[in-house]
């Protein structure tokens, strides 16, 4: 597995892999704001294939995770992780003080992978998710 910058190239497979582990995925023109200055984009590879990607949009020194996607057939393998960790010494290079995400209050396995990341639960957001509706809790990482 190999862990690259974002680029327009990935997009393609990027907007498949959202299709294949959301219910409202994000099209390949809204990935794009991932490219833009400030805001970026990660992606796992393998074989020239994206398996697992994360995006954050930036605002001055605060953060904020787009969505973390991993191929369903590719999960429990670390990539997430990988890419998280990767995410965060990025962000902190680039002076991010602060780095917030939703995640749905019923998504253990993903809320324990950011805790081991030193995210903290700080709020909630009442029927955040639909399809199906859902809370999402809000996580953040003082960096």
């Amino acid at each position: 597995m190999t862990v690259e910058r974002l680029e327009a190239k990935h997009l393609p497979d990027v907007a498949a892999l959202e299709s294949l582990c959301f219910s409202h995925p994000w099209s390949e023109h809204a990935l794009a704001l991932l490219l833009q200055d400030g805001n970026f984009g990660l992606a796992a590879t393998e074989n020239g294939r994206v398996v697992a990607y994360v995006g954050l949009t930036t605002v001055l020194d605060e953060g904020a995770i787009t969505n973390v996607a991993t191929h369903p057939d590719c999960r429990r393998k670390g990539y997430a992780r990988a890419i998280l960790r990767a995410l965060l010494c990025e962000a902190e290079a680039r002076g991010i003080c602060r780095i917030t995400l939703e995640v749905r209050e019923s998504n253990d396995g993903a809320k324990a992978l950011y805790e081991s990341l030193g995210f903290m639960i700080c709020g909630k957001r009442r029927n955040f998710y639909t399809a199906p509706r859902e809370d999402g809790l809000v996580l953040e990482k003082i960096l």
